[in-house]
């Protein structure tokens, strides 16, 4: 097993974005929750993940307030695993992913997955603009600066 870097203290947001969601069972797992998975059976089942590294990576996400564990039986102690306000947070991420991806590498015969705004009864893709004027963010037209 490879071990991975711990990037949490480097001063860069992406990379400690990256030490906590930068597992790809982990983008999958919160992909199930946003999903309305919630409990363990469901998540082993639709991912097909070992149910040690499931138990593992349930735990860091409990752990990072990502996911809450919420009892639902006593009898037998049972729980299930709910988004969080920060852990719903990442569903953007998420739909910036299958947007570039079917962008870059479009799927044969139209995409795999079809996202539809409510809000708006549009179906969609997700697009990052800049929080002052709305434009699309590219690369050749940003530029970082030491934030401290």
């Amino acid at each position: 097993m490879t071990q991975r870097t711990d990037t949490s203290a480097w001063p860069c947001p992406i990379a400690q974005a990256v030490d906590v969601l930068g597992d790809g069972w982990t983008l999958l797992i919160i992909r199930e929750a946003c999903m309305g998975v919630r409990r363990f059976d469901d998540f082993q089942r639709s991912l097909g993940i070992g149910r040690n590294i499931l138990t593992r990576r349930l735990d860091q996400l409990v752990d990072q307030e990502l996911l809450a564990r919420v009892q639902y039986s006593e009898h037998p102690p049972r729980s299930e695993y709910r988004l969080t306000p920060k852990g719903r947070d990442v569903y953007p991420i998420l739909a910036a992913m299958a947007a570039w991806k079917e962008r870059w590498d479009p799927s044969p015969g139209g995409p795999l997955l079809l996202l539809h705004h409510q809000a708006c009864d549009h179906d969609m893709h997700a697009e990052v603009v800049c929080s002052e004027c709305a434009e699309p963010l590219d690369v050749r037209q940003v530029r970082a600066r030491p934030g401290r």
